[in-house]
């Protein structure tokens, strides 16, 4: 029998709240648009009834949050569709972004037992959720899982310590350029990049004020860098100098 799906802790308005949504039929793996880049993807097609057997699908509505901070991490989530934000809590309440997970990304693989992180709906989100015993058991039974895993947490490391120097080093330029970087290539490295986060989401990721994101957002544009691609969305005109930008050599 599938497992219930999880109490959820809101950010959003009580409105929000309401139209948070759990389904727990099991999902259709073999056609899911992230498997091919997530860590299910170590599972071969024909062991993939032991893989529907151990998640539930759950779908989360902008503004929800569905990992809270210090909680018992009794559940793991696999990406499928959209944006989350992942955040840490200050002890004057405040929070601090620390990245945007989307589809393909495997939330909570630090072996505390409680979460050392927040995450939020940024658009709609589709997940895969496990739970602690039945990933443990597939870990057991699929030694090509728990390398995958393994290479994620690796992958996590690695993006802490560009993020450590992204805040320590770079100027303002250079961290929405690198921002827009990261963003191209979760995107399939295509011009248009898209931004379910608020600029206030990325200032708070970058170390910035939201009033420096719009100014640089519109120095950018001005300079023939970028245009807009719908409400929140841009277009990348200049790839090579963008990147030459992110890289800093290019002031």
């Amino acid at each position: 029998m599938p497992e219930p799906a999880p109490s959820i802790q809101t950010t959003g308005s009580p409105s929000a709240a309401r139209a948070w949504h759990g389904r727990c039929d099991a999902p259709d793996c073999l056609h899911c648009e992230s498997r091919s880049t997530s860590v299910c993807s170590a599972i071969d097609d024909a062991d993939l009834g032991r893989l529907v057997s151990s998640v539930v699908r759950m779908t989360v509505p902008p503004g929800c949050e569905f990992v809270e901070d210090g909680a018992e991490a009794t559940d793991f989530f696999n990406v499928t569709r959209g944006t989350v934000k992942l955040f840490k809590l200050l002890p004057d309440g405040r929070r601090q972004i620390t990245g945007f997970a989307g589809p393909g990304d495997f939330i909570g693989l630090a072996g505390a037992q409680t979460y050392g992180f927040g995450a939020e709906a940024a658009d709609l989100v589709s997940l895969c959720r496990f739970s602690r015993r039945r990933l443990t058991r597939l870990l057991d039974d699929f030694p090509a899982f728990e390398r995958r895993l393994l290479a994620e947490a690796s992958a996590e490391l690695i993006a802490a310590q560009n993020r450590m120097l992204l805040l320590g080093r770079k100027t303002a330029r250079e961290r929405v350029a690198t921002f827009l970087m990261e963003r191209m290539a979760r995107c399939g490295n295509g011009a248009d990049i898209a931004l379910p986060m608020t600029r206030a989401d990325i200032g708070d990721y970058l170390g910035l004020t939201i009033e420096t994101v719009s100014r640089t957002f519109s120095a950018l544009r001005k300079e023939g860098l970028l245009a807009d691609a719908g409400p929140r969305d841009v277009r990348v005109l200049s790839v090579p100098r963008l990147r030459r930008m992110a890289e800093g050599e290019d002031l």
